[in-house]
């Protein structure tokens, strides 16, 4: 698994998932393989994607949509413009309906009722892009729909052993990086956290090398780094208030960290904001 990296998800500020516009829509895009807990769609409206996940190679025209399923290993090339929707799902989404393994997972396959399944994702992103009064209630309600038909129609009753035994230490990471998710703002030292889950802190040093291409400390500080984002475009926080709520020891190696990822200062990236 060496050199497949770990996707931070953060779900929308107003929803209980991610839904967004491809990042690779100006074509001439490719992402290389990465994995996550979330369970991710993509659905192209226009233009073409090709897939790869694990070692299926899945091409996608307008009308076509992937299932991707937590920690499935995927990478996709977008030559030409296009326009896709991406909704990643947070795992605990499908909690009710996990097997005696604590898993789940969906088919890459057709189902009857795809042209429903794309058109409750057409609906959700124009709706939550107009943001007319009470948007969030009539997207949440085609997500609903949306969870309803993937647990009832694309969800695989039999699954191979060998298949739940790979993603097993994948399984281990995630519980790790949810947990880093929700104490990012404390204190958390490799030790303290390895303790957590009874590992020493040298195994679980490797398992982030190993599997989510990062070392620790880059994984806590990209966690904070987005978090602190959030923060800053939707508060008028000072610097150090931010940096305060979000576990880094002072503004200054907030900014620092801050610049490293987006290639400004959290002041001038203020700025930008207020222009715009």
């Amino acid at each position: 698994m060496k050199g497949f990296s770990h996707e931070l998800v953060m779900p929308n500020e107003d929803l209980t998932f991610k839904m967004f516009l491809f990042e690779g829509k100006d074509g001439q895009y490719f992402r290389e393989k990465h994995w996550h807990q979330s369970v991710e769609i993509f659905a192209v409206f226009e233009g073409r994607l090709e897939f790869y996940v694990n070692e299926d190679h899945i091409h996608l025209d307008a009308g076509d949509f992937v299932i991707v399923n937590s920690n499935e290993i995927h990478s996709i090339h977008a030559a030409e413009p296009n326009s896709t929707v991406v909704l990643q799902i947070p795992l605990k989404t499908f909690e009710k309906y996990y097997t005696d393994d604590q898993f789940i997972c969906f088919s890459h396959g057709s189902r009857i009722c795809d042209d429903q399944f794309m058109k409750l994702i057409s609906e959700m992103y124009e709706t939550y892009c107009k943001k007319q009064v009470g948007y969030e209630l009539k997207v949440q309600s085609h997500f609903f729909m949306l969870v309803y038909l993937l647990v009832t129609k694309y969800r695989k009753m039999e699954v191979s052993a060998e298949i739940i035994r790979n993603r097993k230490n994948l399984n281990k990471l995630s519980l790790i990086t949810n947990y880093i998710k929700d104490n990012y703002q404390k204190e958390l030292s490799l030790e303290s956290v390895a303790a957590v889950f009874g590992y020493s802190p040298t195994y679980l040093s490797r398992m982030f090398q190993k599997y989510a291409n990062t070392n620790y400390k880059v994984y806590l500080q990209s966690v904070r780094v987005e978090c602190a984002h959030k923060e800053l475009m939707n508060t008028q926080n000072s610097i150090g208030e931010i940096a305060e709520h979000n576990g880094f020891p002072d503004g200054r190696a907030f900014s620092k960290a801050f610049r490293r990822k987006y290639g400004m200062l959290p002041s001038e990236y203020k700025k930008t904001r207020k222009c715009s």
